[in-house]
């Protein structure tokens, strides 16, 4: 996987240094997480807080947890100080209630701003037109480190039919730089089946499951 990353960063001119590969483990087990450490992988994604406590607990190689799955505002004060960083923050009274829990536990939580571009209603996210007016609402809190946006495209067979939609969150996240005044450095963006095309488009952060781990029930 590596070596895919690397001819992808490299076809689009990038270093294949600037992509983090976060390996998501849902329904998988902690032997399987450790192996994987082993090899090298050093940040791991959770979809569901009470899966991955003891994970997170016994998995003493990973060096980074990402929080990836829909947030429930009633666990964000289980999530804070568990997890480096939150990738599916789509609303404001959710960013509203980890400014206030980060308040209480004196830190500062890392957030990414999930866009729903393909407007699918089975899928979270602000939507596109009113992610900008979320991030401007967002970026004040104290207790919260806005760090960029997150999308998830429909599934395609032909990866290249993603294409569009990890372009379409680059261009959200240039232009709210623009208007914002606030850098926002990371784009989340492809999973197992069309990584490669998201790392051509500006992904920063790949979350990758099946490629690593193998088909999961």
């Amino acid at each position: 996987m590596r070596s895919q990353i690397e001819v992808a960063a490299r076809r689009a001119g990038r270093e294949p240094d600037s992509i983090k590969l976060v390996a998501v483990t849902k329904m998988v087990e902690i032997d399987e997480i450790k192996e994987a450490a082993r090899a090298g992988v050093e940040a791991f994604g959770e979809n569901y807080v009470q899966e991955s406590r003891e994970k997170i607990r016994q998995v003493e190689q990973a060096k980074e947890w990402h929080f990836i799955g829909r947030l429930q505002s009633n666990k964000v004060r289980q999530v804070l100080g568990l997890f480096d960083l939150i990738h599916s923050v789509d609303r404001f009274s959710l960013a509203e209630q980890i400014q206030k829990r980060a308040e209480q536990k004196e830190l500062i939580q890392q957030i990414l701003i999930q866009v729903n571009i393909s407007g699918e209603e089975t899928k979270s996210g602000v939507e596109r037109d009113e992610a900008i007016t979320l991030i401007n609402r967002v970026k004040g809190f104290p207790g919260i480190a806005l760090r960029g946006l997150m999308t998830m495209p429909p599934y395609f067979d032909d990866p290249e039919m993603a294409r569009p939609y990890f372009r379409i969150l680059r261009e959200i996240r240039d232009k709210a730089e623009g208007q914002c005044g606030i850098s926002l450095p990371e784009l989340s963006m492809g999973m197992s089946g069309d990584y490669q095309v998201a790392i051509e488009e500006g992904a920063t952060i790949i979350r990758v499951g099946t490629a690593i781990f193998g088909p999961r029930d």
